[in-house]
């Protein structure tokens, strides 16, 4: 069975390239006119430097490695609130948390922004959509009137039978693919719930915190993980004493903080993410088998970032880059041979993706979204007054996790902490201090950047405050 496939021929190179190499490599068939499909494949708690094409040292991703090979990378991509609920409603309808005002524990997504939402526009455009995973939203529209075909299911891992949610949903996704006919272009959502981890209090040594798909459970059994490099005492107790309480800190104490504990977690978190590049395989060679791969636009992306110990934390909802960064991929086959394999350095945003996936398809990107299609930056083109900075933040009501806004742009990073007294306030200079060590807020010579950022981030505010 493929998902027994072993551990050698999974990391060996060849056989990756193998899986994918009709996909990409001179394929005879000539992509066709007209509008393309869509495959827009989504990781849940995957930060943007866990793949091999991004550098990682060791997390083996060949398949999305060769996505990203043939196709565009995005090294800015983040995310304007790091937390899958409000992230994915961001996703589903191009809106800020402000604008779209949902997240746990909030009210649905209102039914305008639902029937604006890009899977629904698809469907009235005459593509034929699917969804399969984690949904993580609610809303006033129902998934049955924005999708075509459906199964909404997320953790736990281990369903009936002892099977992996992800493998399910994958399968769903490949059957899906199966029954699409030429004759009607599909956009097909696949929403993975590797690799986010299963919280409370686990035993070392074992998988319960990142359950595995079994054909990618040992692959990095016995490999040395590094320490997190933003490690040790002085970096933690640079934090304020609120975010030393908050709940990346209580679970840093149940995920990492033991030695064995930390090797165990993220050799089975690095499994977890060789599981989604393996799965995606099996869903792109089933494409090529319905010789729909030359005219599918595949995109790659994160819900949100993570910590993986880093500062004495685990999980998001910070201001600080391991939170709001995200890998984004976006691969055309129709792309000129030329324009691939590059590496954009444009801020690109979760709120971009539905006026991304609209404008692939040809279908007028609604006037109220707060994101900007891709289209032009994937194919090379110069686009005048592309944002140089945006507006972040986190607004869910939690004991433990503090809300913050503030603006990121290309050299600097501010936040306030509004619900402190007084609020406090961070400010990061990103070309001297790219790891945020050194907070600026209180620097004398730093008052005059400090109030132009307050400025600029109440002005965002403003415009955002509704679509």
């Amino acid at each position: 069975m493929q998902s027994e496939i072993t551990r050698r021929r999974f990391l060996s190179s060849a056989t990756a390239a193998a899986l994918v190499r009709p996909l990409w490599c001179g394929a005879a068939e000539t992509p066709r006119p007209g509008r393309p499909n869509i495959i827009f494949l989504l990781a849940d708690d995957q930060r943007d430097d866990m793949l091999g094409c991004a550098g990682h040292p060791i997390i083996k991703t060949p398949v999305i490695d060769r996505l990203a090979g043939h196709g565009v990378r995005f090294r800015n991509a983040f995310v304007t609130t790091p937390i899958c609920a409000a992230s994915r409603a961001s996703i589903l309808t191009g809106l800020t948390e402000r604008a779209h005002a949902y997240t746990f524990g909030k009210p649905p997504v209102l039914k305008v922004y639902g029937q604006s939402s890009y899977p629904l526009r698809l469907k009235e455009a005459g593509y034929r959509t699917g969804f399969f995973g984690k949904y993580g939203v609610k809303m006033q529209v129902d998934p049955a009137e924005m999708f075509d075909e459906f199964a909404i299911q997320d953790r736990p891992y281990q369903v009936g039978g002892g099977r992996h949610i992800d493998e399910i949903n994958a399968e769903r996704a490949m059957a899906f693919l199966r029954s699409s006919g030429k004759d009607r272009p599909f956009c097909l959502s696949v929403s993975f719930s590797s690799p986010h981890g299963e919280d409370g209090n686990k035993k070392p040594g074992q998988h319960e915190h990142y359950p595995v798909i079994p054909a990618a459970l040992d692959l990095y059994q016995g490999v040395k993980v590094p320490a997190p490099r933003l490690n040790g005492a002085s970096v933690f107790d640079e934090l304020p004493d609120f975010l030393k309480r908050s709940e990346g800190r209580v679970r840093f104490q149940s995920y990492f903080k033991d030695p064995l504990k930390y090797q165990s977690n993220m050799q089975a978190m690095f499994g977890m993410i060789s599981g989604i590049d393996l799965l995606i395989g099996r869903i792109l060679e089933v494409l090529r088998e319905q010789g729909q791969d030359q005219n599918t636009v595949i995109v790659y992306a994160g819900d949100n970032g993570f910590f993986a110990g880093e500062r004495g934390l685990e999980g998001k909802w910070n201001h600080f880059e391991q939170s709001l960064r995200v890998p984004l991929i976006i691969h055309d086959p129709r792309m000129a041979v030329t324009q691939r394999g590059r590496v954009v350095d444009s801020i690109a945003l979760n709120i971009d993706l539905a006026a991304t996936l609209l404008d692939y398809a040809g279908v007028g990107i609604p006037a109220h979204y707060q994101g900007r299609s891709l289209v032009p930056l994937v194919r090379g083109e110069k686009v005048k007054s592309w944002r140089t900075d945006f507006l972040c933040e986190h607004l869910m009501e939690h004991a433990r996790i503090p809300k913050w806004e503030g603006v990121r742009d290309m050299r600097h990073m501010y936040a306030r902490y509004f619900q402190q007294s007084p609020p406090y306030e961070f400010l990061h200079d990103l070309k001297a201090d790219p790891d945020e060590l050194v907070n600026l807020a209180q620097d004398a010579g730093s008052k005059g950047i400090l109030e132009a950022m307050r400025k600029r981030c109440d002005a965002l505010i403003a415009q955002y405050a509704k679509a």
